[in-house]
């Protein structure tokens, strides 16, 4: 071993230049890269989000007519509407309402006469709760069909199942809940019609919201899985004598699973901005309710934090699908 060698970094390159990362550095500073040029879009987003809501809500007219009675005087509104900070110029209320994000104060509500923070923590957790039931049950049931139908591809039992699929993808999700409410809990008695508090109360609003999420994943699932079962490293595995269902579960299913998480975390989303129908449906306590009364008063600090934390939502589980492609497909992760 020369002395040239010895005094050589270890990652130096042949011809005596700087030394070249590891290819696990490299990866490393281009995922940090990725995270943070995510982050950047995200907090743009959400200011847009912010921005447009705040100008939106104050096109559907004045709060201060619906807070006080037909009869009042316009010394009445004016002490009103001044006691809400809404005699101020436009500019000021919105420069206030950005000033307060980052703290997560989105003023007071006019029409519960409480910080918008403290009636949005009351309803979020029955949204969570029917979100994440509702997310079990598309998985549940959308996962075993999937794999059932590339499985069966062709047959009449695919074709059955797809039927099903569609027909629930077609079907609006408010006419879902009227016609479970007309047979469990009208016809059958078995289930409760409206309510929150105890399990069978979660039945009915869970499957309502849960059926076009399974008729989404459930096709992607099919159409993904009969691409990978086509490909050589299937039919490698076949001939090595794996039983067709092992073939699936082992070597199909996570490189089908790529837009199938994509797809799921989108309907993440969907089940929290989709839960505003299902929560009127069913009398549901949460946020989805929560933003029909605030619309319908014209609560506008309390309608600005209901599309701000929907379109968070979706931008955190955006950000969070996005970066597990990394862990999911390795090719993700070199071309970055």
């Amino acid at each position: 071993m020369t002395e040239l060698s010895l005094r050589q970094p270890p990652h130096a390159t042949h011809d005596g230049g700087p030394p070249r990362p590891r290819t696990r550095d490299r990866d490393a500073v281009r995922l940090l890269r990725t995270v943070l040029v995510r982050l950047g879009t995200a907090l743009l987003v959400l200011l847009c989000a912010a921005t447009v809501s705040f100008f939106l809500v104050r096109l559907s007219g004045d709060p201060v007519k619906l807070l006080l009675p037909p009869d009042a005087t316009a010394q009445q509104e004016a002490v009103l509407r001044g006691s809400l900070g809404l005699d101020r110029p436009l500019f000021t209320q919105y420069v206030d309402f950005l000033w307060g994000l980052p703290r997560l104060d989105f003023g007071n509500s006019l029409f519960y006469n409480e910080p918008v923070r403290t009636v949005l923590a009351d309803r979020l957790p029955a949204t969570l709760q029917l979100a994440a039931a509702a997310l079990v049950v598309t998985l549940v049931i959308a996962i075993p069909a999937g794999i059932f139908a590339a499985m069966r591809r062709g047959r009449p039992s695919d074709r059955g199942v797809m039927t099903m699929v569609l027909l629930g993808q077609s079907t609006p999700p408010f006419w879902v809940g009227i016609l479970l409410i007309l047979v469990f809990a009208v016809g059958l008695h078995a289930l409760p019609a409206s309510g929150y508090g105890t399990f069978a109360h979660l039945v009915l609003p869970a499957i309502t919201l849960a059926v076009y999420s399974v008729a989404v994943v459930a096709r992607l699932l099919r159409s993904s899985l009969i691409d990978v079962l086509s490909s050589d490293h299937i039919r490698t595995a076949r001939a090595k004598g794996f039983g067709p269902l092992k073939v699936v579960l082992t070597h199909g299913l996570r490189n089908a699973s790529l837009p199938v998480v994509t797809v799921v975390g989108l309907e993440v989303g969907s089940l929290l901005g989709g839960a505003i129908l299902t929560e009127q449906v069913f009398s549901w306590p949460g946020v989805g309710q929560l933003t029909i009364e605030a619309i319908s008063h014209r609560d506008f600090p309390l309608v600005q934090a209901t599309v701000l934390l929907f379109a968070a939502t979706f931008v955190v589980v955006n950000l969070l699908v996005d970066l597990s492609y990394s862990f999911l497909d390795p090719r993700v992760r070199t071309s970055r």
